[in-house]
């Protein structure tokens, strides 16, 4: 989290999205020789469409947290963006035929401004993205990848393991396509220019809005979704929309914080959301605020330091929960479930991976959508954060050996750790995460549940919430996949 003060920040414009299929069969997204990502032998593509009963447009479009301390994670997600690509170009149809993927992808990030974002720490030519598209090489932004503060972390090969800085490699558009017939990378392929353009950085801000940025992303109305309509100077270089009218949208979330889409900034110096510092016995603003804003639990047990059950509010400027949309401090969820679900009635299939601060999955579905069945959010516990260091507690030992307790983690947060992870191999920290409410009930509601007064099963796995802490996102970049393939090919 970094400093913060205040400036004017014009509120997010509320915005719904424009124009897909249902679905299932697949790719076995672990079906690959040892040493390959690669699907060897693949058959030969048909035509897919309505008539054929398949659908093979698909926009992806990644949300990745920008902030300090996800450089670790941003590098795990771009190691396996080859596989992704790889298993889009796998999809099939109920015949086993691929189906040749029309591809688009786009990148954004978490960051869509925050007024206690700005101060002299900020970098000169910071600029939020705010659900923009971001499509240039890493190699060109890597002033992004040292962070914020007088002895700032330095991450770079967060972009230079995964893309050469002597041959960047970039898409033409504001986003990546491929399908059958090709790509529009110049210079290399998808895969290299999705690793290249992946990884976003750690100097964003502090208070992440992965909800805000999605939403703005999607606007049907942004240039990079409507280019004949665009006035603005910055994006006449866009001819084509990301957004297609009959595709699939997929959306992955990756963050390691719990969502902070801010409706009234007066939260940000607000007292009822502040709590004391234990350092400098202050009572002052943290991304707990986040948590507190949106965020209601029950049931706390003050010998184990767990609840019962923690879910999403609408919180008021006093700190009550329940209140109306039109009350509430942070941005309503009903704000994002209403725009997929406009998508949706519009005809078009949505879809979303989360990649939060839960458990490791310990078990998948061996069928498309190679959902959860272990571990992950089953397994999540709200709780404090706990003395001492990590495994003992819940500090991780280079924060400990600085003096950092679990009462300063309480007071950063608001909500102990959804995860810690470890590599035992590696003897490194793969990271650690704080629980989430807010794009977990956003990402289940779109889940379609079974029709108990029909013989016919109507459940339909929409959500996937993998663990940020996990050292490989293969598996997630599998259950992605899955519901893609799923959305795909319809179910009979």
């Amino acid at each position: 989290m970094v400093g913060m003060s205040l400036a004017a920040c014009a509120e997010p414009t509320l915005v719904l999205g424009a124009a897909g299929t249902t679905g299932g069969s697949g790719v076995d997204p672990t079906a690959h020789p040892e040493g390959s990502t690669g699907i060897p032998d693949l058959p030969p593509f048909s035509h897919c469409g309505a008539e054929q009963g398949c659908q093979n447009k698909i926009d992806l479009l990644f949300v990745i947290d920008n902030s300090g301390t996800m450089g670790e994670e941003q590098l795990n997600l771009a190691k396996n963006f080859p596989l992704l690509v790889e298993q889009l170009q796998a999809l099939e149809d109920v015949d086993g035929t691929r189906v040749g993927a029309d591809v688009n992808i786009m990148v954004t990030t978490t960051d869509v401004d925050n007024p206690s974002c700005h101060g002299a720490w900020v970098k000169p030519d910071y600029v939020p993205a705010r659900g923009a598209p971001v499509s240039t090489p890493c190699t060109e932004r890597i002033a992004r990848f040292t962070g914020l503060g007088n002895d700032p972390l330095v991450v770079e090969q967060a972009c230079t393991d995964v893309c050469a800085p002597a041959l960047p490699v970039a898409p033409s558009d504001q986003f990546i396509h491929f399908d059958a017939h090709g790509d529009n990378v110049a210079d290399g392929d998808a895969a290299a220019a999705l690793a290249c353009v992946g990884p976003q950085g750690i100097d964003g801000c502090g208070y992440e809005s992965p909800l805000e940025a999605m939403s703005q992303a999607l606007n049907p109305g942004a240039c990079w979704n409507d280019p004949a309509g665009c006035d603005d100077p910055r994006w006449s270089w866009i001819d084509e929309p990301f957004l297609r009218d009959g595709a699939v949208l997929a959306i992955a979330i990756i963050t390691d914080e719990t969502d902070c889409s801010v409706r009234d900034y007066g939260i940000m110096n607000d007292p009822d959301f502040e709590a004391v510092n234990p350092v400098t016995e202050i009572a002052s603003p943290s991304s707990a605020l986040c948590w507190h804003a949106g965020a209601a639990c029950n049931d706390f047990d003050p010998a184990t330091g767990v609840y019962g059950e923690c879910v999403q509010t609408n919180r008021d400027d006093t700190g009550l929960a329940g209140v109306a949309d039109e009350a509430a401090v942070l941005q309503p969820i009903s704000r994002y479930t209403k725009l997929l679900q406009s998508l949706r009635d519009q005809g078009r299939e949505v879809i979303m991976l989360g990649i939060l601060g839960v458990p490791e999955v310990t078990a998948h579905a061996d069928v498309p959508p190679y959902n959860p069945t272990a571990g992950g959010v089953d397994d999540l516990v709200y709780r404090l954060w706990r003395d001492p260091q990590y495994p003992d507690g819940d500090v991780l030992p280079d924060e400990w050996a600085r003096g950092v307790d679990a009462a300063y983690k309480q007071f950063e947060f608001g909500i102990g750790p959804g995860c810690t992870g470890y590599d035992d191999a590696a003897a490194v920290f793969t990271g650690q995460a704080v629980a989430d409410v807010r794009i977990r009930s956003v990402c289940e509601s779109l889940n379609t549940p079974d029709d108990p007064a029909t013989s016919k099963s109507e459940a339909r796995v929409r959500c996937c919430i993998e663990s940020i802490c996990d050292d490989d996102f293969s598996a997630a970049i599998g259950c992605l996949t899955g519901l893609i393939q799923t959305a795909v090919t319809p179910v009979g």
